[in-house]
């Protein structure tokens, strides 16, 4: 490809032309160049070397987090209202996402979006959507709901409850070395 330099840097009257590569037409050819697209037999052995979790399992382990954090805060507090705080907003996070673990998994929508790529991922925002919409409105309902709410108790509940994807997360790469 032909530049056109400045004629004040070259101190000519006329306009030079330089001949020269585009600037970023190296980059595509390389890129082009290192693709290579997986055999069946390639793309099958990929799959199976990739770790596969169960939102189930991630739903698990948030019960097992929600009742041994609801343990150790009747070992250390022995108050009723910071357990109780507390399991509600475990559950503020683990309802939701089973629901959105059935939804997506067992669910009559679910059933329809095997068919497609597009429909599978209108469907995870669909019952994400539904998701979030639940949390927050357990999460408003808590004050009436809840007596003598310990807000403290029910954020510690709601944190140690979403941390059990990262818990799900180390086990698998445990599980995978």
């Amino acid at each position: 490809m032909a530049t056109i330099e400045d004629p004040a840097k070259n101190g000519a009257g006329a306009t030079q032309l330089r001949q020269g590569p585009a600037p970023f037409e190296d980059a595509d050819d390389a890129e082009q160049d290192d693709f290579k697209p997986l055999t069946r037999e390639e793309a099958q052995q990929w799959r199976q070397a990739q770790p596969h979790t169960s939102v189930w399992a991630v739903l698990g382990w948030q019960v097992v987090l929600a009742v041994l954090a609801a343990c150790v805060a009747a070992v250390l507090t022995r108050s009723q209202p910071v357990v109780v705080s507390l399991l509600y907003g475990a559950s503020a996070v683990v309802v939701p996402t089973g629901l959105m673990a059935w939804g997506l998994t067992k669910g009559a929508l679910s059933r329809r979006a095997a068919g497609g790529a597009q429909a599978s991922l209108a469907g995870f925002f669909v019952w994400e959507g539904a998701k979030l919409l639940l949390a927050i409105a357990l999460l408003a309902l808590a004050p009436r709901l809840v007596p003598d709410l310990s807000w403290l108790a029910l954020v510690a509940g709601l944190v140690v409850v979403l941390k059990a994807y990262w818990l799900e997360l180390w086990f698998r790469a445990r599980r995978s070395k």
